[in-house]
């Protein structure tokens, strides 16, 4: 059994880069490469639909070469998965000055393979309170059922928290430029035996 819609949380992109005596903006170009790997390993398995974190509202008021190479990292990472064919979205506010402007053709869904949810400039509370004009702006994002999380960290981090309500989460130690493709696997097979009732 394999999840319809999984959810990533690449954490650890800062540790990593500190662990090798690196400024920590460093990590951030060392997380797209296996964003792309793990996109290709969703192709192939035939995943109708993946949600990745690429930076929140709250990331903003780091130092600001860490903005700008996330930011970076994230113009980097889209436009390759378009490039591959990934029905993208691009989700955050794209009002404010933090929203990279390379990316606001994204804003609405393009392409037809896969979908790709793509949170930049992202805040849960944000979503929420599109409600107040009669929808979440996450509204074409459909409920997720696995979320895996690199970094060792065991938090949601206000990842999409309408369409998370009954994912399972699989934490995964590792620091998110470390990632293999076992990470994904160990975690699809973990899913496999998890129980799916949904509340019911």
């Amino acid at each position: 059994m394999l999840p319809c819609h999984v959810g990533f949380i690449p954490d650890g992109n800062r540790r990593w880069a500190q662990s090798r005596n690196l400024a920590k903006e460093e990590g951030y170009a060392h997380g797209i490469l296996p964003g792309i790997e793990l996109y290709e390993m969703c192709r192939k398995l035939d995943i109708k639909e993946f949600s990745i974190y690429g930076f929140t509202k709250d990331n903003t008021h780091r130092p600001a070469a860490q903005a700008e190479a996330f930011r970076n990292a994230c113009i980097i990472f889209a436009e390759e998965i378009a490039a591959r064919g990934a029905a993208l979205l691009v989700l955050g506010d794209d009002e404010s000055s933090h929203f990279p402007a390379a990316l606001r053709r994204f804003r609405s869904r393009q392409g037809r393979g896969i979908k790709v949810n793509f949170l930049v400039n992202y805040g849960w509370d944000w979503d929420l309170k599109g409600l107040r004009a009669g929808r979440m702006r996450s509204e074409e994002v459909s409920r997720i059922d696995l979320i895996v999380r690199w970094g060792g960290g065991r938090r949601l981090s206000g990842f999409l928290p309408a369409q998370s309500v009954y994912a399972d989460i699989y934490v995964v130690e590792q620091y998110w430029p470390d990632f293999e493709p076992s990470h994904f696997e160990n975690a699809l097979e973990w899913f496999k035996s998890q129980d799916r009732t949904l509340g019911g």
